[in-house]
C-alpha cells in the first residue's frame, strides 16, 4: 500500500521556497516526526496492517516487498518525509502518484476469491490509521511528552495526509477517542491469515542488504546487524496493542507492554545521542531552511 515510484525532488522546489507544506514548524506533526524512534513505529504499523486479511492480501499480490524490501522501505520513508516536510506542491504531487499507482491495482480475496480494489476507502483508512497511531503511540511510549490536546491535534493534522491518498478527511479518525473507536469497530474483521503470517515472519527476519551481508561471505560474523534488527523488531512487536498480540498467538501480557516501553525509551535515548546531522535527510533540512528563512533574524 505504498509508492514504488520515486518522489519529487526532496531538496529543491524553487517555485515554492516560502511554503512550509501541509504542517509547518508549529505543528504537532513536526514535533512527532522529528523523533528517530519512529523507525520502530513504521515496523509496528506493518505488523498491525498484516492482521487485515484484504490489506495484507493486496500487499502480497501487488508489492515488491519480498524481492526488494529495503528499496521499498526507502521509497516509503521518502513518501512519508515528503508529505510531512515537503512543500504543499511536493506533498500533493507525491499523493497524486500514489493514488494513480493504487488505482491500477487489484487483488483477490484468498477466502472468497472476490476481486477488490487496492484503493477502496476501507483499506486506505486502515493503512492510514495504523500508520499514524503507530507513529504517535510509539513516540509517546518512548518518552516524547505530548499533552492530550497535542495528541488529538496530531490526529486532526494527519487528516491532511489522508486526503492526499483520496480519503475524505471527515471519514478519518481525528482524535485519540475516535481512533480507539475505529479499532473497536474494525477488530471483528481482523485475523491471522497465511499472507499475514508470512508477512509477519518476513518483517521479523528479512534478508540483510548485500553490503551488510558481504562480511558473512568472507567468513566474518554477521551477528551485530542481525541482532540489532531483531531487537528493533522485538520492540515494535511488543508495542502492539494487547489484542493485536493475541491475534498473533501471544498472551497480550502487561509485562510485555512494560518491557517493550522500557526498551523503546532506552533506544530513543541512544538514537537521540547520535548527532542530528547523521539522522536528518535532505527533505528535513530543506524544510528547516525554509522555516528559518521565513522566521527571519532572531
Amino acid at each position: 500500500m505504498n509508492p514504488d515510484d520515486p518522489p519529487v525532488d526532496p531538496e529543491h522546489d524553487p517555485e515554492h521556497e516560502d511554503d512550509l507544506g501541509l504542517f509547518g514548524p508549529g505543528s504537532v506533526t513536526w514535533k512527532v516526526h522529528r523523533e528517530p524512534i519512529l523507525l520502530v513505529a513504521g515496523l509496528r504499523s506493518l505488523y498491525l496492517q498484516a492482521l487485515h486479511p484484504r490489506a495484507v492480501a493486496g500487499v502480497a499480490q501487488n508489492s515488491s516487498f519480498k524481492s526488494d524490501p529495503w528499496g521499498r522501505l526507502i521509497r516509503t520513508s521518502r513518501y512519508v518525509g515528503t508529505t510531512i516536510y515537503g512543500t504543499t506542491a511536493q506533498a500533493q504531487a507525491a499523493g497524486r502518484r500514489l493514488t494513480a499507482l493504487h488505482s491500477r491495482m487489484r487483488a483477490r480475496d484468498p477466502e472468497t476469491g472476490q476481486e477488490f480494489r487496492i484503493d477502496s476507502p476501507d483499506l486506505l483508512r486502515w493503512v492510514h490509521v495504523t500508520e499514524v497511531e503507530s507513529f504517535l503511540s510509539t513516540a509517546r511510549r518512548a518518552g516524547l511528552r505530548l499533552s492530550d490536546a497535542e495528541t488529538d491535534g496530531y490526529y486532526a493534522e494527519q487528516r491532511r495526509a489522508a486526503a492526499l491518498v483520496g480519503l475524505d478527511p471527515a471519514t478519518v479518525p481525528g482524535s485519540a477517542a475516535a481512533v480507539a473507536d475505529y479499532y473497536r469497530e474494525v477488530r471483528p474483521e481482523l485475523r491471522m491469515t497465511r499472507d499475514g503470517a508470512e508477512t509477519a515472519f518476513f518483517l521479523t527476519a528479512p534478508p540483510i542488504p548485500w553490503k551488510v551481508s558481504r562480511p558473512a561471505r568472507l567468513g566474518l560474523s554477521l551477528g551485530p546487524p542481525r541482532l540489532a534488527y531483531f531487537g528493533i523488531a522485538g520492540i515494535a512487536f511488543g508495542l502492539l496493542p494487547p489484542w493485536a498480540r493475541r491475534l498473533y498467538g501471544g498472551l497480550g501480557l502487561s509485562t510485555t507492554d512494560r518491557s517493550a516501553e522500557l526498551s523503546a525509551r532506552t533506544l530513543r535515548l541512544a538514537l537521540n545521542a547520535i548527532p542530528r546531522r547523521y539522522m536528518e535527510g535532505p527533505i528535513y533540512r530543506a524544510a528547516q531552511a525554509r522555516a528559518a528563512r521565513l522566521a527571519g533574524p532572531g
